[in-house]
């Protein structure tokens, strides 16, 4: 079934971004498609066309830049917007002292400011229409007090989780009919791998099932979105035992990615 409003996705170009694209190309939604690879876009615009006949727009944007965040918001200007996947991100993996500060601190232009700048405006707008669904996609490491050897892509996925539940929160109070949500999955087979330079000491799930459990729930207009029952069953323990063995746990765990590398 067609719909008139469009699903806008960053980080579209591969992982659970792509998937989500799939998704919703299946549902009938005509997509905005965004990441920095105009080629990859391109050529994920043209397959969802030929399987699905779904209209899509690219847009090749760099969200680790406030401006370029700006210019996407200005650039969708003129569509209807009913459903925004905030999915851009990336981590890495060793030692704080070891790690590369520019890498780092372009992790939190993508983690965090982007996520915020572009929830806030893509918020404004769907209040003033009283409709929409907004949807970032974290990690189950903003759910844990710290991730010693990943400490700032922990650090970044705290700030989404926490951010995300209260303004949902404020939404509910308003009761607005727009849903902001968070998806927190722990260790999923991407390039995120690649890029954070980890391989998992925890088995991962699919980028398929992700996507489509992290949908639905979406529709469901659930908060937080945690796709195993293993993560929420850890996760639940977090909140049982003291902070200080959470983390010295979670560490030993991150660094058992280093010894694998």
């Amino acid at each position: 079934m067609k719909k008139s409003g469009y699903a806008v996705i960053t980080g579209a170009s591969s992982g659970i971004g792509m998937i989500f694209a799939e998704r919703l190309a299946q549902k009938g939604y005509p997509l905005v498609l965004v990441a920095r690879r105009k080629e990859r876009l391109k050529n994920l615009a043209d397959r969802l066309k030929e399987q699905y006949g779904t209209k899509c727009r690219i847009i090749p944007c760099d969200v680790s830049a406030l401006e370029e965040c700006k210019r996407l918001m200005q650039e969708i200007e003129d569509i209807s917007v009913d459903i925004f996947i905030n999915n851009a991100g990336f981590g890495d993996c060793c030692p704080f002292m070891n790690g590369n500060l520019e890498k780092e601190l372009g992790m939190v232009d993508v983690n965090v400011k982007a996520v915020h700048t572009l929830m806030k405006l893509m918020l404004k707008r769907m209040c003033d229409n009283n409709y929409g669904y907004i949807l970032n996609v974290a990690s189950s490491a903003g759910l844990l007090p710290g991730g010693p050897y990943m400490a700032v892509y922990y650090a970044t996925k705290a700030y989404v989780t926490s951010i995300t539940q209260a303004v949902a929160q404020e939404l509910k109070e308003a009761k607005s009919n727009v849903y902001v949500g968070c998806l927190c999955p722990g260790p999923v087979d991407t390039e995120f791998n690649q890029v954070a330079n980890v391989e998992f000491a925890l088995p991962g799930i699919s980028a398929e099932y992700c996507a489509k459990y992290g949908l639905k729930k979406m529709f469901q207009k659930k908060v937080v979105i945690i796709p195993t029952i293993g993560m929420k069953v850890l996760l639940t323990l977090g909140r049982i035992f003291p902070r200080k063995w959470c983390v010295a746990f979670t560490g030993l765990q991150q660094k058992k990615k280093l010894c694998r590398r």
